[in-house]
């Protein structure tokens, strides 16, 4: 095996931990997926016999490399008034795969997702590299361009609004599902007060619908406003089938087998405080759906 090849092996040991730290980095599979092969370009350009830990060289390469791509949309995002939705990991609703799992470690569910979108990059990073992957200070300091001190307090701001923001789910699936089912039953039968009583009173609900389309983000609160809203789609609820939605239940709604949105739900205390649905087009042609083939 010549070294080029052995390097590549390397890598390849490397490949699943590096998607995990770029996919919490930027909740987006194919700008992650870009992320780790910039990381393996610019390893092939280096003298690797100066590295004395391959495994954080990469991880540190790849936090930079993400740290550029968050600061690039920031700008343009400020350019417009859309918000993004982070992409769901869409598994069986009989069991994550091997592949999701690892990047789902941490239990990075959408609501977590959505949160660690409202942060500037460089908490953002600070606060997964310590707190989802235990990378020391020291380390991520140079990434951020910070002393330790620093750092250390842009993780702490990030950990606040997360603990500020996040709602903690029901780690029981089966009674995410009941939860879910008696949603499901009621947007099918149009029963409003049911619909309501399933849902927080300060549930929150997210639609992403694409930028091509006007309104691309709604973001509609309460349990009233929420359930009105599902009465509206209440016609594709019988295309709707269970699935795990980054490691929660979910819904995936396919009429006539084409995906037509991919609900995520985040329950807690029995109610569904959180709502987030992505229907762009675009974005759903590229994600990982295979548990549609069971649908």
């Amino acid at each position: 095996m010549d070294d080029k090849d052995w390097l590549a092996g390397q890598f390849d040991t490397n490949r699943t931990h590096l998607r995990s730290v770029a996919y919490k980095m930027l909740g987006s599979l194919a700008e992650a997926d870009d992320a780790v092969q910039e990381t393996w370009f610019r390893l092939s350009r280096t003298n690797t016999a100066e590295i004395e830990n391959l495994t954080g060289w990469l991880t540190t390469v790849t936090a930079r490399v993400c740290l550029n791509m968050l600061r690039s949309r920031a700008s343009r995002r400020e350019e417009s008034l859309s918000v993004h939705l982070p992409d769901p990991i869409v598994s069986n609703e009989n069991g994550v795969d091997p592949e999701h799992q690892a990047l789902l470690a941490d239990s990075v569910g959408l609501a977590l997702l959505v949160v660690l979108e409202t942060l500037t990059p460089a908490e953002r990073l600070a606060f997964v590299l310590h707190d989802m992957f235990a990378m020391p200070f020291e380390d991520i300091a140079p990434i951020v361009d910070r002393s330790p001190a620093a750092a250390r307090q842009l993780a702490s701001r990030a950990r606040r609004r997360v603990q500020g923001s996040a709602a903690t789910p029901d780690v029981d699936l089966s009674r995410q599902r009941e939860v879910v089912d008696a949603f499901i039953a009621a947007a099918r039968a149009g029963d409003f007060e049911a619909l309501v009583a399933v849902l927080d009173p300060d549930v929150v609900l997210r639609a992403d619908r694409g930028a091509a389309a006007a309104g691309a983000m709604d973001e509609v609160r309460g349990a009233s406003a929420v359930a009105q809203r599902a009465l509206m789609f209440a016609r594709f609820a019988e295309y709707g089938r269970m699935a795990l939605v980054n490691g929660a239940v979910g819904i995936v709604t396919a009429p006539g087998g084409e995906p037509f949105a991919v609900m995520g739900f985040t329950v807690a205390g029995g109610k569904i405080v959180e709502l987030d649905v992505l229907a762009d087009p675009e974005r759903l042609r590229q994600l990982d759906l295979a548990v549609l083939d069971d649908l």
